[in-house]
C-alpha cells in the first residue's frame, strides 16, 4: 500500500512539473519569435487588446504580431500537440506496435486524400474552407480500418488494424498523388499541408477543430481502464469482462477525432504521436489512465518548443514545425530505441 501512494505521488507530482514546463512554453511562445519584441512589448500588446498608441506604448504592428499571429498559432500548437500525443499513446496501445502513429491507421492519408480532392473541385484557397474536407476523410479512413479489420472474425486485432491502414494508405496516397499531378493549386496547397506546420492560421481554426478535440479527449479517458485490460491480451481481457469490439471502437473512435482533427488543421506532423508516448511510458509505466494525460501534455510541451526554435533558427524567416520537429525527433528516437530498447508495451 505505500508503494501505491508513493506511486501515486509521483506521478501527480510529475504532471504539476509538466503543467509548469507547458505554461513556460506557452509563454516562451508567445514573447519568441521572427520578429524581435521586448518583453515589455508583448506584455502591453496583451494587456491593451485595443491596440491604441493613446492608450497603450505597444505599436499596432507589434499588437497584431502579438494577438493576430502568435496568439492563435501558440493556441493551435497547445491544442494539436496535446491532442496528436494522446492519439499516438491509444494507437501503440490497440496496435501493440511501438513505431506506430496516426499514419499507419490511414487517417494522415485519408486527410490529405479529401482535401487535395476538395481544393481541385472546388477552387477552395483557404484552410478554413478545405479542413472540414480533411476531417471527413481522416473520419471515413478511421471508420474503413475499422470495418476491413473487423470482417470475418467480427473484431479488430492489432495485426488486421495494422494490415488494413498500411492498404488504405497506400491506395489514399496514390489517389492524392493523382490529384495534385492534374491541379497545380492542389499541389501547392498539398504541399505546404503536409510538411506540418501551425502558422497561417487564425482564431476560426480553434473554434473548428475544438469541439472534437474535447469529444476525443473524453472518449479517450474513457478507453484507458479497458486498454489496460486489453495489454494482457484478448483471452485474458474478455475472460475479465471486456467488450473488445466495444472497447477498441471507443478507443479508435476518440484516435479518429484527435489525430484527425489535428491532421486536417496543421498537417501530419511527423514523429510527435511516435516520440512523445514513449516518453510518457518511461515516467508513468504502461497505466494508460496517467500515460494518456502524460502524452498529451509531453505532446503540447513538444510541438511548442519545436514551433518556437523553428521561428528563432532561420530568422529573419521560419523552419515549418513539422521541419524542426523531424529533424530534433529523429535522431532523438534513434537514442531512445538503442537506450531503452522501446518500452514494452
Amino acid at each position: 500500500m505505500p508503494a501505491v501512494v508513493t506511486t501515486r505521488r509521483r506521478r501527480l507530482s510529475g504532471l504539476l512539473v509538466l503543467a509548469v514546463l507547458l505554461l513556460c512554453a506557452v509563454a516562451a511562445s508567445i514573447a519568441l519569435g521572427s520578429r524581435a519584441l521586448s518583453l515589455a512589448t508583448v506584455y502591453d500588446a496583451l494587456v491593451c487588446p485595443g491596440g491604441l498608441p493613446l492608450s497603450c506604448p505597444a505599436t499596432d504592428t507589434a499588437g497584431q504580431i502579438v494577438r493576430e499571429l502568435r496568439l492563435p498559432r501558440t493556441g493551435l500548437a497547445l491544442l494539436t500537440g496535446l491532442a496528436l500525443g494522446m492519439a499516438g499513446a491509444l494507437i501503440q496501445g490497440y496496435t501493440r506496435n511501438p513505431l506506430a502513429d496516426a499514419g499507419l491507421l490511414g487517417i494522415n492519408a485519408g486527410a490529405a486524400f479529401l482535401a487535395t480532392l476538395s481544393i481541385s473541385l472546388f477552387a477552395f484557397t483557404a484552410p478554413t474552407q478545405y479542413i472540414w474536407f480533411a476531417f471527413a476523410g481522416a473520419l471515413l479512413a478511421g471508420l474503413i480500418v475499422f470495418g476491413v479489420s473487423a470482417l470475418g472474425g467480427g473484431k479488430a486485432s492489432p495485426l488486421s488494424l495494422v494490415l488494413a491502414g498500411a492498404a488504405l494508405t497506400a491506395f489514399l496516397q496514390a489517389m492524392t498523388n493523382i490529384v495534385v499531378l492534374q491541379d497545380n493549386t492542389a499541389l501547392d496547397a498539398y504541399r505546404f499541408w503536409v510538411v506540418g506546420d501551425v502558422a497561417g492560421h487564425d482564431s476560426s481554426t480553434l473554434g473548428q477543430i475544438l469541439p472534437f478535440l474535447l469529444a476525443g479527449a473524453v472518449l479517450a479517458l474513457i478507453a484507458a481502464p479497458g486498454l489496460n485490460l486489453l495489454s494482457l491480451g484478448d483471452d485474458v481481457a474478455q475472460g475479465l469482462g471486456v467488450n473488445l469490439t466495444r472497447s477498441r471502437l471507443i478507443g479508435l473512435a476518440a484516435v479518429v477525432l484527435l489525430a484527425g482533427a489535428a491532421t486536417a488543421a496543421v498537417g501530419p506532423i511527423a514523429f510527435l504521436g511516435l516520440i512523445v508516448p514513449h516518453l510518457a511510458r518511461a515516467l508513468t509505466g504502461p497505466d494508460y489512465r496517467w500515460l494518456l494525460p502524460y502524452s498529451g501534455l509531453l505532446g503540447a510541451i513538444v510541438l511548442l518548443v519545436a514551433d518556437t526554435a523553428g521561428r528563432l533558427i532561420a530568422r529573419p524567416g521560419e523552419l515549418q514545425a513539422g521541419f524542426t520537429l523531424a529533424a530534433l525527433g529523429a535522431p532523438f528516437f534513434i537514442l531512445l530505441v538503442r537506450r531503452r530498447k522501446l518500452v514494452t508495451l
